[in-house]
């Protein structure tokens, strides 16, 4: 477990407490860039939000906040009240690449893709082509052309598509390998299975791979793959969504703030009210008719008026 911590003005003692890979907080290099958090557009929602690039950019990680209601932590001798726990785990860049290349299709021209990658809104977008798997993967979701020692791209949603299917073949088979239930199976929100099926439904796991696939794409791509899988739209939820939905990791992205403070969630909701004990259910139960109301003794009297 790491800590990692940020000043920024008029912010005192502000820690956060973070579970991340050795390798994405390994300062002990020779490159320019140590870890960073960095403002980028998330691909599913495009809204803003946080994610961490390793020591000279060269890994991509996601943030994702554990949260529990009302704890905090103690960081050596302070109290951090921002109770959540950070998780830092590695993501492939081309997710977030992906939107962009998609939106340069409009105009069915190659072009470099450091002409592509661009955003004023969030200039750290550019980084992602310093990291180690992002152009070595670009012919996996566009088309090539080299001419002479440029390479110029343009999206190409076949190839997409056939990329997001790999990726939900491969997660399928570690749900097998790890012996994960996805349906009927799958007892309370543990995700354990209950007792053992060989005949486990085919589209149960390709339903939950899915979904989680569809949590860093756009909802217009993730139609289009579920149709790609030949899987039927569904209605009402099922056992097969994937466990970012059931359990207590936020599913809404971390919000990256200017200062990179802030963190998106829902409001710590209220504990609910306490049950009542055996003697206030008795006097729940009695008949108040004609009784007066605890309050009544305490109003003011009314003066009689002088005749």
């Amino acid at each position: 477990m790491a800590t990692k911590k940020k000043r920024a003005p008029n912010v005192l003692n502000d820690s956060w407490v973070v579970i991340a890979a050795d390798s994405a907080m390994d300062t002990q290099t020779d490159e320019k860039e140590p870890p960073a958090f960095v403002r980028l557009k998330n691909p599913s929602t495009g809204a803003a939000s946080l994610y961490m690039l390793s020591s000279g950019d060269v890994q991509l990680f996601e943030v994702k906040a554990f949260e529990d209601d009302f704890h905090s932590w103690f960081v050596g001798q302070t109290v951090q009240k921002d109770g959540r726990l950070l998780f830092v785990t590695p993501m492939d860049p081309l997710f977030l690449i992906l939107p962009y290349l998609n939106k340069s299709s409009a105009e069915g021209k190659f072009q470099p893709v450091d002409q592509v990658v661009m955003d004023e809104e969030f200039p750290a977008c550019t980084r992602l082509l310093s990291c180690a798997r992002s152009l070595a993967s670009l012919h996996h979701v566009s088309e090539e052309k080299e001419v002479g020692q440029m390479k110029f791209h343009r999206y190409s949603q076949e190839r997409t598509l056939s990329w997001l299917k790999k990726k939900v073949e491969r997660i399928v088979t570690a749900l097998k390998m790890k012996n994960i239930s996805v349906g009927e199976g799958v007892k309370s929100t543990t995700y354990i299975r209950v007792k053992t099926e060989s005949n486990h439904d085919e589209e149960d796991f390709l339903r939950f791979a899915h979904g989680l696939i569809s949590e860093y794409i756009s909802e217009d791509l993730s139609k289009a793959l579920l149709k790609h899988l030949q899987l039927p739209e569904i209605t009402s939820p099922k056992e097969t969504e994937p466990p970012s939905k059931k359990r207590k990791l936020s599913d809404t992205p971390v919000e990256a703030g200017e200062d990179y403070t802030k963190f998106n969630s829902a409001d710590f909701s209220r504990k609910p009210p306490k049950k009542m004990t055996a003697a206030q259910k008795s006097l729940a139960k009695v008949d108040k008719t004609g009784m007066k109301s605890m309050s009544s003794f305490f109003s003011p009297k009314v003066k009689a008026e002088q005749k």
